[in-house]
């Protein structure tokens, strides 16, 4: 289950020539990441040079053990070039999760380095039944985004009469364990190859189970991080990045996008300079928003300090606020572009439907925004949030 690469730093500002080298490949092949409802293994092994996967691994095992503000960077960045890339690379996050696991469990799954691919799919959590070595895991589960390149699969169970707080436990496995069924067929992050993953009476030892949001193994300031709200902000940052990635597009394409009517160039227009300027301030004060709250959470934990309920909340609610708002404006990028945008592989109408498929997922749906709303208010929020 351990996996050597060659050394590449994460911490460079993603200037490297390995970034690079991905961005420069994502650029070529992302018309086929679509077709091929994944990303391709090329561009994997890219993913995994740039150091994503070792960005948030602890030092002690080899890892970079980033910043979460360097990470989401890092992600965002990735993104502005193609969505599905930048959410298959968002899951280098997992180094975070699997921290729960114990120690001598992480010693074994970076035994031979720390880029280590995770994927995995939670719900909904299947039966496991205690057996002699540990728990016999069987069942399919959805959205098992990058599962295709993962080295190892998390898959969400539930014991009876087992201690979880009503949180998912998570059986971790050999990827070579698990089946792939290739039935993701989406509008949006077509490339995510965000499969069924099916697993059939594999035996997981208790070691290497944990619960989702579970307490972490490592001391770390890191790994003290909230999990749940990390997970939501890696891909909350996608949205982020495929708008930037849109609005720079078109403000490219505006100065030379005249209408076969004879009407002035877009750029010319009252109402297009109105918009643009609109759909600006609208994705900078959400980034703003979701940076800051970013930096004090992490700013507090490395003083420290425990992180109040209400900055949990912050860093959730930031994240919703972000994933609408990319999802905003990369829908007023399109409307603003005429018919540029409406050819099906033209970049901004696969921003467009990247970016709109973000909010949807559960970390970032418009559930999240009253949950939110009752912790800033005091009262209970579900298990789970922030």
């Amino acid at each position: 289950m351990a996996m050597s690469s060659q050394a590449i730093s994460a911490t460079d500002d993603n200037g490297g020539a390995a970034f690079e080298r991905l961005l420069e490949t994502v650029r070529a092949q992302r018309a086929q990441f679509s077709r091929d409802q994944q990303i391709s293994a090329e561009v994997v092994e890219l993913i995994r040079d740039a150091g994503f996967y070792r960005a948030m691994v602890a030092r002690r095992f080899g890892g970079e053990q980033v910043s979460p503000t360097t990470f989401l960077n890092m992600v965002e960045r990735l993104s502005e070039v193609d969505g599905s890339a930048g959410w298959v690379a968002s899951f280098g996050f997992s180094a975070v999760y699997l921290s729960a696991l114990p120690i001598a469990t992480l010693e074994q799954i970076y035994a031979d380095g720390p880029d280590v691919i995770f994927a995995g799919g939670i719900y909904p959590p299947q039966k496991a039944l205690p057996v002699d070595g540990g728990l016999e895991v069987s069942g399919r589960w959805s959205w098992g985004s990058g599962s295709t390149g993962a080295d190892i699969i998390g898959v969400g169970i539930k014991v009876e009469g087992g201690e979880s707080n009503g949180l998912p436990l998570i059986a971790v496995m050999p990827a070579a364990k698990a089946k792939i069924d290739r039935n993701w067929d989406v509008i949006g992050l077509k490339g995510t190859g965000s499969h069924d993953i099916v697993v059939d009476r594999v035996v997981v030892p208790p070691e290497w189970t944990f619960i989702r949001g579970g307490r972490s193994s490592l001391d770390d300031p890191l790994y003290q991080y909230p999990t749940m709200a990390l997970a939501a902000q890696v891909l909350a940052v996608v949205a982020l990045g495929t708008a930037r990635g849109a609005l720079d597009i078109l403000i490219d394409l505006a100065g030379g996008r005249s209408s076969i009517t004879g009407a002035a160039n877009l750029a010319d227009r009252p109402y297009f300079q109105t918009d643009i300027a609109k759909a600006e301030a609208l994705l900078r004060s959400a980034r703003a928003f979701f940076y800051d709250i970013t930096e004090e959470s992490y700013a507090t934990l490395l003083a420290g300090g425990e992180l109040s309920v209400e900055q949990r909340a912050l860093l959730r609610l930031a994240s919703t606020n972000a994933a609408r708002a990319g999802a905003d404006v990369a829908q007023a990028v399109y409307r603003l572009s005429g018919t540029t945008g409406i050819a099906s592989d033209h970049m901004l109408a696969r921003h467009m439907q990247d970016a709109m498929v973000v909010p949807q997922h559960a970390f970032l749906s418009d559930g999240t925004w009253q949950n939110a709303g009752r912790v800033l208010l005091h009262l209970d929020s579900p298990p789970g949030f922030p």
